[in-house]
């Protein structure tokens, strides 16, 4: 599994909205350089995360984005697989068939990582990344 600058950034804006989520709608600027991310780039992340409901836009004055959750309610797994679309560590593991025979005896093995990635990161809630939170978690950052 090899996550993208997408999942990487989205991971990110995530955190920094939850970081900040007193502070209602966050401006796109803000976030964009707060992370260092150019904000063209950061709105195509942004839409994503709106047209999934992770997050909300406010248009105008006063406008920018908002987490709509509480951020103990995200998992990165969740996060990851909305930018990335698979967390899978080989592709066709939804389907046994797509495995030639050679590739066939190893498939149990794949499965079972798939699901050892997708159970750590689905443990990982965005809170647990934010800064107050990481006084003594296990986490590298």
């Amino acid at each position: 599994m090899l996550v993208s600058t997408k999942g990487r950034y989205a991971l990110r804006v995530m955190i920094d909205l939850a970081e900040h989520v007193g502070e209602g709608y966050l401006p796109l600027r803000d976030i964009a350089r707060r992370q260092d991310i150019s904000e063209k780039y950061l709105e195509s992340i942004l839409k994503v995360l709106v047209r999934s409901r992770l997050i909300e836009g406010l248009r105008g004055k006063g406008g920018g984005y908002r987490l709509t959750r509480d951020a103990s309610d995200y998992t990165v797994g969740e996060v990851l697989r909305l930018t990335e679309g698979s967390l899978a560590p080989v592709s066709g593991l939804e389907d046994e068939q797509t495995f030639r025979v050679e590739e066939a005896r190893c498939f149990e093995m794949w499965v079972k990582l798939d699901r050892i990635i997708s159970d750590y990161l689905d443990g990982i809630k965005i809170s647990d990344l934010c800064v107050d939170s990481l006084v003594g978690n296990d986490y590298v950052i």
